[in-house]
């Protein structure tokens, strides 16, 4: 389905599914990852390996292109398009006072201490669940925590390309 569509055209189209790189859409489309997907949910795979094998250090940036959650971004109406609905579907955009100073408290102690903010794929979850996953990983080692982060990135990527998927089958 992606074979002929212009480098620019699918660059456009999911180079925002990892929260601001576009690099990994650039890299699998240079690469021929896309070749043989039928729709976006068949891209999952050839993105999580191009970050997969990046290394740390991209790695880490793309960490770091994460918003906080219920975060000032957040208050500001400055998140991308993804995440404000990502959030919002979680009821992060009604805290209380207390769970937004939560929230704040958490995020500036997570980033201290892994370098990177707190990430996790919201969509089916409550405020309630996240802050408890957000209490209980904040005491996880940093090798554990870089590893789980990556992982609700893809996650995140992933339910981003099922939602791209009636966009291309309508």
């Amino acid at each position: 389905m992606f074979a002929d569509m212009p480098r620019e055209e699918f660059v456009e189209r999911f180079g925002g599914v990892y929260e601001h790189s576009p690099w990994i859409a650039e890299k699998c489309f240079d690469e021929g990852g896309h070749l043989k997907a039928a729709r976006p949910s068949d891209l999952a795979g050839p993105f999580a390996h191009i970050v997969e094998t990046s290394g740390p250090e991209p790695q880490r940036v793309l960490l770091c292109a994460h918003p906080d959650l219920a975060g000032k971004l957040a208050t500001r109406g400055a998140l991308t398009a993804e995440s404000t609905a990502e959030q919002a579907s979680a009821g992060l955009d009604q805290c209380s006072e207390e769970e937004f100073e939560e929230f704040t408290r958490l995020n500036t102690e997570y980033r201290a201490k892994f370098g990177f903010p707190f990430i996790l794929a919201v969509k089916g979850r409550n405020r309630a669940e996240i802050l408890e996953n957000f209490r209980t990983r904040i005491h996880n080692d940093v090798a554990t925590e870089f590893r789980e982060a990556l992982n609700q990135v893809h996650q995140i990527a992933r339910l981003r390309l099922e939602a791209l998927n009636d966009e291309f089958t309508a």
